[in-house]
Formats: structure tokens, C-alpha cells, sequence
């Protein structure tokens, strides 16, 4: 499940709400997306605190920010143990600055809430809104143990685009798929791409084929010799070894 927390009553934030009924309401939401989740079998529930953050300096107090945020998700993650919950981070949009911005700020949350069923959600299009590489940003989630979730999708970095998988982003979108394979991910993957003009159905064929061309590319690269080659920080070989892959022999 995907939760929102949308209308007036969150508009000054949800979790971080000034006032108290809401942030309660919030965190109820939450439990209740959690009892859902139970009940139908889903193991997952994502969170975007689409409004938990602020807009002007000297708006708000960022410790009782911090320590609000952290409440909730703690008390969203306690009430069914068994099922996992993260938290989807962006650095802007609706708020000017959000709360949970990048990767950094979502595990340290993560590591204030101390569940084990607390984690992360990490979204392509947000790591480029964040000035963040994806895989690297997979990688530091995985050796904690906390990436639950990811969103494919692309776009050029400045907003949640939400294009076609890797119709931009190729390589990056590559080496995130690689460092998942490499960590044996098991958490959710989904499409978060936005068909406005497009035919959703074909839009969501496109994605699956691109994701599986890439995962051909992968099962043509040879991890020891890529390994050889980053532990040299060859960036020439690196390149070729990715070109013979996805090309052949040039």
C-alpha cells in the first residue's frame, strides 16, 4: 500500500502537524493502512509525508520537527510488527524544504525509530530531485538493511517527472538494478511512471520490456571482472566492459 496524507487537514503537515488532533488523525490513518495491509495479505506500507516539512526560515522548530516525524512512524511501524513500513523520501514538493529529504535523513529516521519493520522507500526520480545517485543511495539502504521499497520511473532531475524507465537515466538505471541484484534484493518493485499522453497499458509493457532488456545486460556482465576493474576505479575499462555488454564487440 502507498498512503498520502492529503487535505486541509494536513496541510501544515501530517505526522508534524502544530496541532495535536491531527497529528493523532495521521498516525491513525497509518494504523489503519496497516490493518488493511493485514487483513489482504500485503506485507508492505509506503508513506509520503507529502507535507511534513516547511517553507520560509525561522518557520518552524526542526528538533520538535524531527522528533514528531519520528513518533509517527514509530507508532505507525509498532502497531503490526509483521508488516513492514517505510517512508518515501523527496526533497521538495508540496513543502518548499520536506523533512526527509534524501537518503541520509531517512535512515538516520530510521535508525531513531528502531523497529526492524522501519525502512525506506526509494523512489528514482526523488534521488535526482535530491542531487543523489541512485545506486549509491540503494547501496548505503541495503547495507543497513532498510531498503523496503523501490519506485522506477526517470526525468531530468529538477522535478518528479515520472517518465519511462530509463528513457533518460540508462546507466544510472542500470547500476541501480545491478546493486539490487548484487545485495539479493527481495523488497517491493514497482512502476511510479505518469502516462499523460501515453496509453497506460502500453506505457507499463514499455516499462517491463526496458526493465528487461537491462536485466540481459546485467546477466551478460561479468561481476568478478567489473569488480577487478572498480576496485582499480578503471573508468575506461568500466565503460568498455558496459559497452561489450550491451552492445557486443566493438
Amino acid at each position: 500500500f502507498s498512503l498520502r496524507f492529503e487535505g486541509p487537514d494536513y496541510l501544515d503537515g501530517a505526522f508534524t502537524s502544530p496541532r495535536a488532533e491531527s497529528r493523532a488523525r495521521a498516525i491513525r490513518l497509518g494504523q489503519e493502512a496497516v490493518e488493511v495491509a493485514s487483513r489482504l495479505g500485503v506485507p508492505h506500507v509506503n508513506l509520503w509525508m507529502a507535507y511534513d516539512g516547511f517553507d520560509y526560515p525561522f518557520q518552524v522548530d526542526y528538533e520538535r520537527l524531527w522528533t514528531d516525524e519520528v513518533e509517527g512512524f514509530r507508532q505507525v511501524a509498532a502497531h503490526d510488527p509483521a508488516i513492514r513500513v517505510s517512508v518515501e523520501y523527496k526533497p521538495v514538493d508540496p513543502r518548499r524544504t520536506a523533512l526527509i529529504r534524501g537518503m541520509g535523513e531517512s535512515l538516520l529516521a530510521a535508525r531513531d525509530v528502531g523497529r526492524a519493520n522501519f525502512g525506506v522507500q526509494l523512489d528514482f526520480c526523488h534521488c535526482l530531485m535530491a542531487r543523489e545517485q541512485p545506486a549509491l543511495a540503494a547501496a548505503l539502504a541495503l547495507r543497513e538493511g532498510r531498503l523496503f521499497g523501490v519506485h522506477l520511473n526517470d526525468g531530468y532531475g529538477v522535478a518528479d517527472d515520472g517518465l519511462l524507465v530509463g528513457s533518460v537515466h540508462l546507466w544510472q538505471t542500470l547500476e541501480l538494478l545491478a546493486t539490487l541484484r548484487r545485495y539479493d534484493y527481495q523488497g517491493t518493485i514497482y512502476f511510479d511512471t505518469f502516462p499523460v499522453r501515453e496509453d497506460p497499458a502500453g506505457e507499463s509493457a514499455a516499462n517491463v520490456a526496458r526493465v528487461r532488456a537491462l536485466e540481459g545486460i546485467l546477466d551478460r556482465l561479468d561481476p568478478d571482472h567489473l569488480a577487478n576493474l572498480q576496485a582499480r576505479h578503471d573508468a575506461l575499462g568500466v565503460q568498455a566492459l558496459l559497452g561489450e555488454a550491451t552492445w557486443g564487440s566493438q
